[in-house]
């Protein structure tokens, strides 16, 4: 395959994508985050880049996970390039595996911009309860299949009965705000899926689906929660009937410092 270099400058921002490999880029949630910058000078920002290929997969360091339930699992997959596999290990509905990563180290302020991506399958996504990005500490972040508004959070998920069909959602101080998805967030049975967000500072939020923006209309910049420092987090429950099984591909982080 012959590759197709670019770079891009967005907003003072120079990166380099390919693009014939990722046609969404100059569009997507990376284009005006200095990755290279934070790359050369981590006085930048800092940045965190999961691919679950460092990881020991006996001791699963960095990583704190809690069953919901007495069920589910987190281990390390064996597909090429690494994958992290959160099994809800039950299927009875509410059972399964919160997952957080250790250390939380991200928290909304002004100038502070951050960026969040992740790429990830599930199966039986009809029967899912889930969770993808950033929250406070909190092993109980989807009890009984509706996010844990005491937390605050940041991110795209499932509550019980919406069949597959995803959320973008804020809470701040147990003000919850959401908006459906709709079809374009809605999860296919092991179709891999990209799902990013960017918070300006405290003054903007925008979220994207395998790199096309989203149209928000209830979650809104005055709800970012700035009171917490968050985590990556991570929830695969079942809703009933099934088992789900979600396999997180990888995940990148980062924000200015």
């Amino acid at each position: 395959m012959a590759l197709q270099t670019r770079s891009y400058w967005k907003n003072g921002a120079l990166n380099f994508y390919d693009e014939q490999l990722d046609t969404t880029w100059k569009t997507g949630v990376w284009a005006d985050c200095p990755l290279q910058a934070i790359r050369s000078n981590p006085h930048i920002g800092y940045l965190i880049e999961e691919d679950f290929t460092n990881i020991d997969a006996a001791t699963l360091a960095g990583y704190t996970a809690s069953q919901a339930g007495s069920a589910g699992t987190f281990t390390l997959g064996t597909a090429v390039g690494g994958t992290g596999i959160l099994d809800a290990g039950h299927t009875d509905a509410g059972d399964g595996i919160n997952v957080q990563k250790l250390g939380p180290c991200f928290k909304a302020a002004a100038n502070k911009d951050i960026w969040f991506e992740c790429a990830l399958a599930t199966t039986y996504p009809l029967k899912l309860q889930f969770f993808a990005g950033l929250a406070l500490t909190d092993l109980t972040l989807n009890p009984n299949g509706a996010l844990d508004t005491s937390a605050d959070y940041i991110g795209f998920g499932i509550e019980t009965g919406l069949a597959g069909v995803m959320s973008f959602y804020e809470c701040k101080d147990t003000a919850e705000l959401s908006d459906s998805l709709g079809a374009t967030g809605t999860l296919s049975s092991a179709v891999q899926m990209r799902m990013g967000f960017k918070v300006t500072g405290i003054t903007g939020i925008q979220c994207w689906i395998d790199g096309a923006e989203q149209t928000l209309t209830n979650v809104v910049y005055a709800g970012i929660p700035t009171t917490d420092t968050l985590t990556p987090s991570f929830v695969c429950q079942s809703d009933g009937t099934n088992q789900p099984i979600l396999s997180l591909d990888w995940y990148r982080v980062a924000q200015l410092r």
